[in-house]
């Protein structure tokens, strides 16, 4: 499940404000906000799941671990040209 902290740190390094995230995982811009809300809100798990599946396409990856959570970006592989 990702979290509030994971959502928001995962933006930070795609560079995306929340109006981005939530056009791109088709959710409105309230449903993202409550999301990333340290209040903990209620919020729908397909919600969560939309959200998740949005940034993993473009290279986020959580990392969920007895010490804690967080996110990586992963950059696409570049090949080179062969000679």
């Amino acid at each position: 499940m990702i979290t509030a902290r994971q959502s928001r740190a995962a933006r930070a390094l795609l560079g995306w404000n929340q109006e981005t995230l939530a056009d791109k995982a088709q959710v409105s811009l309230t449903a993202l906000k409550r999301l990333e809300s340290l209040n903990g809100l209620e919020v729908y798990e397909s919600t969560r799941d939309q959200v998740r599946r949005a940034l993993e396409r473009n290279g986020i990856v959580f990392l969920t671990s007895d010490q804690g959570e967080g996110v990586m970006l992963v950059r696409a592989k570049i090949t080179s040209p062969a000679s």
